[in-house]
């Protein structure tokens, strides 16, 4: 389900220091803006449209308490996405019967190693980081085994000292894998893995100072594409903060890559720079880092909602609702309700995000990529990306 979120390192340039000092939203070099929407306007705009998806969903739940994936196959991730929607709604929370079902079928996924994910399907640490966020919405004792199996094969999955990768060398702070998440433990780490592993353990309650944020870090710099952050071969030259794919195997962008000076560069995109941003917020890096910075003035140079920015125009909506997830809980988490972009012009990400998403929501209250890459053919995937990014908004 692809796109669809420090320990002492011996690498000077991944040893910058991590504090958790807030900045001043301004500190980009934006000029102070005028004022956001209320939230209460927001949530007026957007509870509509909520609610509207919410009873396409309770139409698509399974008779064993799931959703489905493809047709006839129902999912623990998919499922659980869809039940946190539920669960932050004010309408309905943890003890609605939808959400117990739904909640009973995703747990019974549980395996011996912690984890709750189908064998059958795969993507063991996506879904379990989207099964530890819904379990951590619900605030349920009775959750709590299941919470924190799911957290312990989290960070047991996560490429560290101890493991090797597939061609026997031992994973150390010099490792590209260092500090990253895969699908599972035999596959090579990602950013989009990663940032969700993050998201997880965040919204679980693991303090920011626990070694498995610190590491992750090391792996989340390496997808910046700038030589100041960023030790991997593929980054020299680079000075442009945004975040690719992976470092593995020599560095991935999905989209692509650019020709530079005649030779060919990784291409920074828009999922995956917000993923980033994202990461180091979660992991406590301080606002006025330049890692952090760079990765902001990237942000405002490339502010859209109509597309996953920086994707090639061919490729610019694939992922699209994935991004619009990551965006939304990216700049919740910067905190500021106002972005002003590199040309000066002031957006209210907020209503922005919301108003494209009441645009592109089909009659029957779901939502639908036409470029279905990701799994983003699928209307309760979309749906729950959809809602998710809107609860963020409105929070």
């Amino acid at each position: 389900m692809r796109p669809f979120l420090i320990a002492g390192s011996l690498i000077v340039v991944l040893l910058w220091s991590v504090t958790i000092v807030r900045a001043d939203a301004t500190s980009s070099g934006s000029q102070p803006a005028g004022p956001a929407a209320s939230k209460e306007a927001l949530r007026q705009k957007a509870m509509p449209a909520i609610d509207r998806a919410v009873k396409y969903q309770f139409g698509k739940q399974t008779e064993n308490g799931g959703w489905e994936i493809m047709p006839g196959v129902t999912d623990p991730a998919v499922t659980a996405m869809v039940a946190q929607c539920l669960i932050q709604h004010p309408d309905y929370g943890p003890k609605h019967p939808a959400v117990e079902k739904a909640m009973k079928f995703v747990v019974s996924f549980q395996q011996p190693d912690g984890g709750i994910y189908s064998t059958q399907i795969g993507y063991r640490n996506y879904t379990t980081s989207v099964v530890l966020m819904a379990l951590s919405s619900m605030k349920t004792a009775s959750m709590g085994d299941y919470t924190a199996g799911a957290a312990k094969y989290l960070k047991d999955n996560q490429w560290t000292e101890g493991t090797c990768d597939p061609e026997g060398k031992p994973i150390t702070p010099e490792h590209p894998w260092y500090g990253g998440a895969g699908y599972g433990q035999s596959r090579r780490p990602d950013l989009s893995n990663t940032q969700m592993m993050l998201e997880a353990l965040h919204q679980s309650g693991l303090p920011p100072t626990d070694p498995a944020y610190q590491k992750a870090i090391q792996f989340v710099l390496r997808c910046q594409m700038s030589e100041r952050s960023n030790d991997q071969p593929f980054a020299k030259g680079a000075d442009d903060g945004g975040f690719i794919y992976t470092p593995a195997n020599g560095g991935e962008s999905k989209a692509g890559t650019d020709e530079v000076n005649g030779r060919p560069r990784l291409r920074s995109y828009g999922s995956m720079t917000y993923a980033g941003f994202k990461s180091m917020l979660y992991a406590n890096v301080d606002r006025n880092d330049p890692r952090v910075k760079a990765a902001w003035d990237w942000i405002r140079r490339n502010y859209t909602l109509t597309s996953n920015p920086n994707m090639p125009g061919a490729q610019s909506q694939e992922g699209l609702y994935y991004f619009y997830h990551v965006f939304a809980k990216a700049l919740e988490a910067w905190g500021e309700p106002l972005l002003v972009d590199s040309a000066n012009r002031r957006h209210d990400w907020r209503a922005d995000l919301i108003d494209q998403l009441i645009k592109t929501q089909r009659p029957d209250g779901s939502w639908v990529n036409e470029a279905d890459r990701w799994h983003e053919g699928n209307p309760s995937l979309v749906t729950a990306y959809a809602v998710l990014a809107m609860q963020a908004a409105i929070k």
